[in-house]
């Protein structure tokens, strides 16, 4: 049987690790997997991202959990927006923003996995895929 939502499943995963320091945390390879984790990292929630292959030597994407100094996790909380059951779209003047623009909204749109500053500045809407702060 298949999964109904990856990219719950990636979220969920990654707030699960971060929640017990884990340096690193596996989640579905997918193309969409990949964008989400480039804005991640291009975000600085995340130090980074490899393809990696697990146990059974299936192809799975290894994120790097990002922490302070004083072991104080960088991303504090991740939310999924958008679900199969009921997508969330908007208009580029109609993004959200998160704790006053400290947090990062994630968008699919025809250009690509973006944030929503990037969004704003090429003046297009999307799904609504989740928000990082």
């Amino acid at each position: 049987m298949g999964m109904t939502d990856p990219i719950a499943d990636m979220l969920t995963r990654i707030r699960n690790a971060n929640k017990v320091r884990f340096k690193s945390v596996d989640v579905l390879l997918s193309r969409i997997n990949v964008n989400i984790a480039k804005v991640l990292k291009k975000s600085g929630y995340i130090s980074g991202y490899d393809i990696k292959k697990n146990t059974r030597g299936h192809q799975v994407l290894r994120i790097y959990l990002k922490y302070t100094d004083k072991k104080a996790a960088v991303l504090t909380g991740i939310q999924r927006i958008s679900k199969p059951g009921r997508r969330v779209y908007v208009k580029s003047e109609r993004i959200p923003k998160v704790l006053s623009g400290y947090g990062v909204v994630i968008l699919s749109t025809s250009r690509g996995i973006v944030t929503d500053k990037e969004a704003r500045s090429m003046n297009v809407g999307g799904e609504i895929l989740c928000s990082v702060w």
